[in-house]
């Protein structure tokens, strides 16, 4: 089962993650998440459905933090090609898109690309925030 979700910030994704990883009652998933410009795309995909109790708090959860996503063809692709298991570069060059994580819930990928980006502008956009 796929939860598919934009977010405004990085913030916003981190506690997500941090959810996740504390709901040790919830199946193993797999999460991609997409940094782009405006935002950022968090799919969270369980190796089994959630039970109806699990699956209304997290997508109660997950409304109160972000907007249901409908994700374009190339975005589909994107999740397409990690599941064949294409490699995250090879997917990133022929998409053009900037995948931050991708795997078990993991923090530290999202704050250090957030670290590098800023470092490089110089500033911290509000989608880093």
């Amino acid at each position: 089962m796929d939860y598919l979700y934009f977010l405004p910030n990085a913030s916003l994704t981190l506690r997500v993650i941090e959810y996740l990883r504390q709901m040790t009652s919830l199946p193993p998933c797999t999460i991609t998440v997409i940094h782009q410009i405006n935002g950022w795309i968090i799919r969270v995909k369980f190796s089994q459905p959630l039970e109806p109790p699990y699956h209304g708090n997290l997508q109660a959860f997950m409304g109160e933090l972000g907007i249901v996503y409908q994700p374009e063809m190339r975005i589909q692709m994107v999740f397409w090609s990690l599941e064949t298991g294409q490699t995250v570069v090879e997917v990133m060059r022929r998409y053009q898109v900037a995948i931050v994580s991708y795997g078990s819930p993991d923090t530290s990928d999202i704050e250090a690309f957030r670290e590098q980006f800023t470092k490089g502008l110089g500033y911290c956009p509000e989608t880093l925030a």
